[in-house]
């Protein structure tokens, strides 16, 4: 699972476990190195791809991620959705933020939606914060309905409605001391 070359998680791995399980319960697949990043992103195929930088502010705990998971529920959704851990996937944040969101300052968490290789929507953490789950939903889902062509939503209505969402924020949650 951690791969040595590449820098420790700076927080319990098991402690943040519930915020990674939130976001692939509804579809994220996790991107945890630069070679994954790097894989997923490049393809030039005319495919929406939504990446949520995953966190464990309290933002994210509160709007970002139950906002994310309830966008995916449109009917029209991105083609692929990703997730990097700011904090734990150090290595693949880092890339993703150096090759493909260069032109924005660093923030977690925050969403974009990426296609041929290029950054087409940006969310960052400010715009995330002293929002509730369902305007930022409201604000990704205008996005996709512009630029996605993927059919929703991307669990059952069934399925949703058991998911939990992670409520930790970052300040409860010890730093790793092997960092």
């Amino acid at each position: 699972m951690f791969d040595i070359k590449m820098r420790p998680p700076m927080y319990d791995p098991e402690a943040v476990q519930p915020m990674r399980d939130e976001l692939v319960y509804v579809g994220f697949e996790e991107l945890t190195t630069p070679q994954l990043v790097e894989e997923k992103l490049s393809v030039n195929d005319d495919k929406t791809k939504f990446v949520v930088i995953n966190s464990v502010c309290g933002c994210a705990a509160g709007s970002a991620r139950p906002g994310a998971t309830l966008a995916l529920q449109n009917q029209v959704i991105p083609n692929d959705f990703y997730t990097v851990f700011a904090g734990q996937d150090r290595d693949a944040v880092d890339f993703l933020r150096q090759k493909y969101l260069s032109k924005f300052p660093p923030s977690s968490p925050s969403m974009a939606v990426i296609k041929n290789g290029e950054v087409i929507f940006m969310l960052p953490r400010h715009h995330i914060e002293g929002r509730t789950a369902e305007e930022v939903s409201a604000i990704l889902i205008e996005e996709f309905e512009k630029d996605s062509n993927g059919q929703g939503p991307s669990i059952s209505e069934e399925a949703y409605a058991k998911l939990v969402h992670a409520k930790a924020c970052g300040s409860k949650i010890p730093m790793n001391e092997s960092k």
